[in-house]
């Protein structure tokens, strides 16, 4: 065009251009446009200004934005409200929100007023410079004007609300969305920022559940939907569906991107299977996908957190031949797994090694290292990493003060733990749950009951109060000082206010108060359990158990049978023992064999051990018929009887009348002889020897038992 003889300058196409290369974020070829209309006598108007500031702003460049809008003042180009609009999303898209506020003051002193693309502008600038307290109070003040919020302006507000922890605000505002209360509807980001929202409240149901709303509704997911929804399998390391949720990604026509990978291969990593994390960086690289330092650092996490330190620490280096620069993530993740694996040297190699490449450790880093050191009972080198964050000008945080309290207490250095808990009241810090119940266990370490019932009680006066931790090591602090009807004061009083015992907390209780012989009590916490369906384990079982032999209940041993049947396949062989003594120690031996046919039933392991349980037992109730049978059993399952078994049955013998006495000692001697028979090999004891050693501890055995015994070896041979 204007290489033609009849080209005339014109406004309307030169912004056209300016507006064209701003969407391709060519500022330069823009700014050049700009001037150049300008040699060709084409004066720039109010359109003109706004497509520059624009393209500006598209590029982060919000000073040379407000440059252009001074030129145009000084232009005497007077500014409309999209030239205000377009200013103050350059500041607030750079996350100068201070700028943008400024900005739109600006506009407002100047007569032209905010319209409802204003306020979303400087919301969204808040949220850019996660000033997500006064984006809400922005909101408050927007509410008092005429105009009516967008989906736009409350999906911001969801977003803040949702990164300030407010969850039950955001779901309601989502709910009056959805119900047209708010006379807006929720759109792909509304839904993508609940599904979010639930993944950090740890909702996972609830994410697919909206997930499925959302497809219901006649909304098509985007990309950053089904990574949201991903996302949140991956953290709870739910491999399996986050696997299925990728594989939808493809199917749908969507190209999985660098967060569809790194999310599906950090669901491996917390799920404990680091080779299949392995496998989904090779097909991220392999599908032209550039791993970026979060996918870096999830691998790290992956192979270190399941102990292959070696493999972890290559990939730092790895990372590094690709040009991607390891930051404070990186090195707090390794310290990290230094510490759960006892690598001593490793530590002091990662912290110089970040010192090297100009890494500055932040808390979170210092945290790591120290904990990883007091894991390792280096309490000197976290002593002199801690003294070091002080000269570094680093703050120390709740967090820190908890490894060192509960590091100190596990290496009983109670003096130096209770030094830091005085250091970090004098310091303000507020006490987190973690050090209260770590400087309530060291208190109790030392029997120091009344200090750490004063403590417990001043938590009781903070905002949120005692959790279940503390509560279960205060539990623990009043088993250990005998003070049965304290913990159970204290259970009570738990469920009083709102506090759900765990497993743990119950497993606690019920060994204090078998322990104390108050076993009516582990019962109450076991229907305690049942009504709130909390999964009972190993530990939980004996308990019962040992409480229902104590009080000779046979009613409530049967209930419980009732109860730990379904997992007598997953019990462990001590347990499963426990549970056969108890019956059999009622004198119900049918039952417990009956117990004991189901047990087998269910391909659980049985081993000498159990056998020995029913033998004992049997034998105590008198049912030598079903002892020798059960001998028989263990012979035909490949598991030889002991001679105490065999010993304890002749001893029974001697003591019968001599009616049962023949007959018992003629099926022992002849379950005795069948072990020699092929294919098994001869022991050196002979028949006579045997004889011998059963004339010298029983009472001989009748002279046409050994003929019969004889006549059977001449037979067999």
């Amino acid at each position: 065009m204007k290489n033609q003889k009849n080209y005339c300058a014109c406004n309307d196409i030169y912004n056209m251009m300016i507006r064209l290369h701003a969407r391709h974020n060519q500022t330069d070829q823009a700014r050049g446009l700009f001037f150049e209309m300008q040699k060709w006598r084409c004066k720039p108007d109010a359109e003109t200004y706004n497509a520059l500031i624009s393209a500006h702003g598209r590029s982060g460049q919000w000073r040379w934005a407000t440059n252009i809008m001074e030129d145009m003042l000084r232009a005497a180009v007077p500014p409309t409200r999209s030239t205000y609009n377009n200013l103050i999303h350059a500041c607030g898209s750079s996350g100068n929100w201070r700028e943008a506020l400024k900005v739109s003051k600006r506009m407002t002193e100047n007569g032209v007023g905010p319209d409802l693309v204003t306020h979303n502008i400087v919301l969204s600038a808040f949220k850019t410079g996660s000033q997500y307290s006064k984006a809400l109070s922005y909101f408050e003040l927007m509410k008092g004007t005429k105009i009516r919020p967008d989906t736009t302006t409350l999906n911001i507000v969801i977003h803040c609300l949702v990164k300030l922890g407010q969850f039950d605000k955001a779901i309601d505002i989502f709910h009056s969305m959805r119900e047209k209360r708010a006379q807006c509807n929720p759109d792909i980001v509304t839904f993508t920022s609940i599904i979010h929202l639930y993944s950090v409240y740890g909702q996972i149901d609830n994410c697919k559940a909206v997930f499925d709303t959302m497809i219901a509704e006649g909304l098509k997911p985007n990309i950053i939907s089904y990574n949201a929804l991903l996302g949140a399998y991956a953290s709870r390391g739910m491999s399996e569906e986050a696997l299925s949720v990728f594989n939808d990604i493809k199917r749908t026509g969507y190209r999985p991107d660098v967060v569809s990978y790194t999310s599906l291969l950090n669901a491996y990593g917390r799920s404990q299977q680091p080779e299949k994390a392995m496998e989904v960086f090779n097909m991220m690289k392999k599908n032209n996908r550039k791993p970026n330092l979060v996918t870096y650092n999830a691998l790290i996490d992956a192979f270190g957190s399941n102990g292959l330190l070696p493999e972890a620490v290559d990939m730092l280096h790895e990372m590094e031949r690709n040009g991607v620069q390891p930051n404070i993530v990186s090195v707090s993740t390794l310290l990290a797994c230094c510490g759960r694996y006892g690598q001593k040297v490793k530590i002091d190699s990662i912290l110089a090694a970040a010192d090297s490449r100009g890494i500055y450790l932040n808390t979170v880093a210092y945290n790591s290292a120290i904990g990883s050191y007091m894991n390792n009972g280096e309490y000197d080198k976290a002593l002199a990493l801690y003294r070091s964050m002080w000269e570094k000008k680093v703050k120390p945080d709740s967090v820190t003060y908890n490894v060192l309290i509960s590091g100190c207490s596990k290496m009983s250095k109670y003096t130096e733990a209770l030094q830091f808990l005085d250091e970090m009241l004098a310091l303000k810090i507020p006490l987190s749950n973690e050090v209260y119940s770590s400087a309530i266990s060291v208190y109790s370490k030392q029997g120091q009951l009344s200090k750490a019932e004063s403590l417990f009680s001043t938590m009781k006066m903070t905002d949120g109060g005692p959790d279940v931790i503390t509560y279960t090591t205060m539990l623990h602090a009043y088993s250990a000082a005998e003070k049965w009807d304290n913990a159970f004061a204290l259970f009570q009083e738990m469920k009083m206010n709102g506090v759900e015992p765990d497993l743990i907390a119950c497993s606690a209780l019920m060994r204090a108060f078998n322990k104390g012989n108050q076993p009516a009590k582990v019962l109450v916490i076991a229907e305690f359990m049942l009504e709130r369906k909390i999964l009972m384990n190993d530990a939980i079982y004996f308990e019962m158990l040992s409480a229902c032999s104590i009080l000779r209940d046979w009613r409530k041993t049967i209930e419980l049978i009732g109860v730990m049947e379904p997992s007598f396949n997953v019990m462990s062989i001590g347990l499963l023992n426990q549970l056969l003594h108890s019956i059999g120690k009622l004198g119900k031996t049918e039952t417990m064999m009956k117990i004991f046919y189901k047990i087998v039933a269910t391909g659980a392991e049985i081993n000498n051990s159990t056998y020995t349980v029913l033998l004992k037992n049997l034998l105590a109730a008198g049912n030598w018929r079903k002892y020798l049978e059960v001998m028989q059993w263990m012979e035909d399952s490949g598991v030889q009887p002991s001679v105490e078994m065999y010993q304890s049955i002749l001893a029974f013998a001697q003591s019968s009348g001599r009616e049962y006495s023949v007959i018992i000692q003629d099926r022992v001697v002849s379950s005795k002889i069948s072990m020699w028979d092929e294919p098994h090999p001869r022991p050196s004891l002979t028949l006579s020897s045997f004889e011998m050693e059963v004339r010298s501890e029983f009472h001989p055995i009748p002279h046409r038992v050994l003929e019969k015994k004889n006549m059977n070896i001449s037979r067999n041979r």
